[in-house]
């Protein structure tokens, strides 16, 4: 049988995984991330094909070391073009999401399977979502109540949780948003056979 493997340290895509009954061994990538969106940044790339490369690295590094079909995927956030990473502490958590309040912003969420160090499939969820105008005491409990969850999310806001009370619009599906478009790629698992048709 086909080995799947989840190029990944993320808790939430190996949780959409195993909850929909796909058994995916997690192999962290160790993808220097910041020197990529560094490199594309100064070539002018946009925000999707930056979420795409490094989708692409992660599943292509583990690829070339591991048999099977190796996902790796990334999400990056952009407000009107501009890439946001994750937090680095609690304030620019905050400044986050003083800068999406009132906005609609996108979550370029991209997946590369690849096989034999090559990609072989490749997807690209472009979920919006509408920032409802948030209060400055607002955002302070927030952060207060969420505290350090929220450095791991590229928007400061785990949609999961209290980040539900964020929104006022949301257009795109809910897997997406939490980083990995899974009805397409439970799909192409089923194409090559490697789930129950």
């Amino acid at each position: 049988m086909t080995a799947i493997i989840l190029a990944s340290g993320s808790a939430s895509r190996r949780a959409l995984l195993s909850g929909a009954g796909v058994d995916a061994r997690a192999v962290k990538p160790n993808v220097d991330e910041d020197a990529v969106k560094l490199a594309m940044r100064g070539s002018g790339a946009s925000v999707r094909d930056q979420a795409m490369q490094l989708a692409e690295v992660k599943a292509t590094k583990i690829s070339a070391q591991e048999p099977g079909l190796v996902i790796g995927g990334d999400q990056m956030l952009s407000l009107n073009g501009e890439p946001f990473d994750k937090p680095v502490d609690l304030e620019a958590a905050a400044d986050h999401l003083r800068r999406l309040s009132g906005q609609t912003h996108t979550l370029e969420t991209a997946i590369v399977v690849a096989e034999g160090g090559q990609p072989v499939w490749r997807h690209l969820a472009r979920p919006k979502l509408t920032v409802r105008p948030l209060s400055e005491s607002f955002i302070e409990a927030y952060i207060e109540t969420c505290g350090e969850a929220l450095l791991s999310t590229v928007g400061a806001y785990q949609l999961e949780g209290m980040g539900a009370q964020i929104f006022s619009n949301i257009e795109g599906d809910y897997f997406s948003i939490l980083g990995l478009p899974l009805l397409p790629l439970l799909d192409y698992f089923r194409v090559r056979n490697v789930i129950a048709t």
